[in-house]
């Protein structure tokens, strides 16, 4: 339990030394272009830690509590509402070369930094909600809860880099998310976006999630060997 316990410490101070190095990336950016243009990017990076801590959240309540309770319940949707945070960063790529920049590889490195970090952490939050799920029911169940949970991913990040809208959206314009929502959903066909954004990540998303699966398997059997 206590290298467990310590393991998980280690991971967190690297993920945050990771995250640091991104946001030094972009003050040196910064400094260089003397603008703050890519601001953006550190507050994507922080909304992509917020699955993690809800993951870990959900993670100590699920000891003392059935998942059906208010509390596990909240937490669940909180951290489902903010896990596209986590994979949307990968969609900043599309700024690279919207304004003039000194150094567009370094821009370059800089934008995989931030999009690296945000794959890890919510690829982390994913794990441990897939493990909570592995306790509780089959493989197969689990596995199909987590590929809707990609795809809702998916969808969520169309929503955000097409529509422009935000997780607190849910909460402070619940309505109106939810009219352009089922626009380009009974309307997709005018909207062809709709399902090549959601495919593309989807797809991508899932493929990467099972080398992470396989990879944590490889690992686990060879701290048994």
């Amino acid at each position: 339990m206590r290298w467990y316990v310590s393991t998980r410490a280690r991971l967190g101070l690297a993920l945050c030394a990771s995250s640091t190095i991104s946001v030094g990336f972009w003050v040196a950016g910064a400094i260089s272009n003397g603008n703050t243009e890519l601001w953006y990017l550190v507050w994507n990076l922080a909304l992509a830690w917020m699955p993690l801590l809800l993951a870990l959240w959900l993670e100590r309540i699920l000891r003392v509590r059935l998942w059906s309770s208010w509390l596990a319940l909240l937490a669940t949707f909180l951290w489902l509402a903010f896990l596209p945070n986590s994979f949307y960063v990968i969609s900043d790529f599309v700024h690279l070369t919207e304004v003039p920049r000194v150094d567009v590889v370094f821009d370059t490195v800089m934008f995989a930094s931030f999009a690296i970090n945000g794959l890890m952490l919510g690829y982390l939050s994913l794990f441990l909600v897939h493990c909570e799920l592995r306790k509780r029911m089959s493989v197969r169940a689990s596995g199909l809860i987590i590929a809707a949970v990609l795809l809702i991913s998916s969808f969520a990040i169309y929503i955000g880099r097409d529509l422009r809208w935000n997780t607190w959206d849910v909460i402070f314009s619940p309505a109106s998310l939810l009219f352009d929502v089922s626009d380009r959903l009974l309307n997709a066909g005018a909207h062809p976006q709709v399902f090549s954004t959601t495919a593309s990540f989807f797809v991508f998303l899932g493929s990467i999630y099972v080398v992470v699966l396989y990879m944590v398997r490889v690992l686990q059997r060879q701290k048994t060997l």
